[in-house]
């Protein structure tokens, strides 16, 4: 399976996981000039943008240790203008998603402004 192919099923099986904890999907694979958000979804009355890493083995170490701080800074910048495109006024928390050999690890809060 090519590397898009996997990270479009490590997608689709972290928004299947947050439907099932009634989390709202706003947006999958919301792109601008700064960059791309994974899912974009709503929790209760907190906006939270959701990076998503996918590794069908640990080879390379867990998903979520690839969201290096010059990752995190591009989500945000990424973030920024996405609410002040749409005029989002609710609190908004940065969440990673890993799913390593099937095993998915929700990191909520896991960096911020």
């Amino acid at each position: 399976m090519d590397k898009i192919l996997s990270g479009k099923d490590g997608e689709e099986k972290a928004c299947n996981y947050l439907k099932s904890k009634k989390y709202k999907i706003l947006e999958r694979n919301y792109r601008c000039i700064y960059g791309e958000i994974d899912i974009i979804a709503k929790d209760n009355d907190t906006l939270v943008i959701i990076e998503v890493k996918y590794r069908k083995t640990a080879k390379y170490g867990k998903g979520y240790e690839a969201v290096t701080y010059t990752k995190q800074q591009k989500i945000i910048r990424t973030a920024e203008y996405y609410i002040n495109d749409k005029h989002i006024k609710m609190p908004v928390r940065f969440d990673v998603i890993s799913i390593d050999d099937n095993e998915i690890t929700h990191i909520e809060n896991a960096f911020g402004v």
